[in-house]
């Protein structure tokens, strides 16, 4: 009588195809941007004379959580977790707005443009086949 070990246990011991390491790679390197754009926003707080404190430490409390997040599911990609992909994918699919806000409607193709890129690398990285057979739930009836 041969057991099943179930998919966690399954993808545990596997090691994740290079698509979703290097989506992960990516993920990680927008978290660090998010880091320093909270820190330039409490630098210039504290050293700057900001219209409004209140607005400024939220921007920065933001962009801290966002970071959190993406960093969060860098490390469920990394672990081969199904429900990392879902969030991982929507925080992709909210950047792209934002960044082609930033890069065509403000002109500041120098923010908006590595946002955009980052962006869609991720979420080709994540629905390639490799990609998609690792991280793809196994539905037993």
């Amino acid at each position: 009588m041969t057991q099943h070990a179930g998919p966690a246990l399954e993808n545990a011991a596997a090691r994740p195809p290079g698509q979703i390491r290097g989506a992960s790679a990516i993920v990680v390197l927008q978290a660090l941007a998010l880091l320093a754009a909270a820190g330039v926003v409490i630098f210039k707080t504290i050293f700057g004379d900001p219209d409004s404190v209140g607005r400024a430490m939220s921007d920065a409390g933001f962009a801290i959580l966002g970071a959190a997040l993406l960093l969060f599911g860098a490390r469920g990609l990394l672990r081969l977790s199904p429900a990392s992909r879902t969030p991982v994918l929507v925080l992709q699919l909210l950047a792209l707005p934002v960044s082609y806000s930033l890069a065509f409607q403000a002109h500041r193709v120098e923010y908006g443009g590595p946002i955009l890129v980052a962006a869609l690398a991720v979420l080709c990285l994540l629905f390639t086949p490799p990609a998609r057979e690792a991280l793809d739930r196994d539905i037993q009836q």
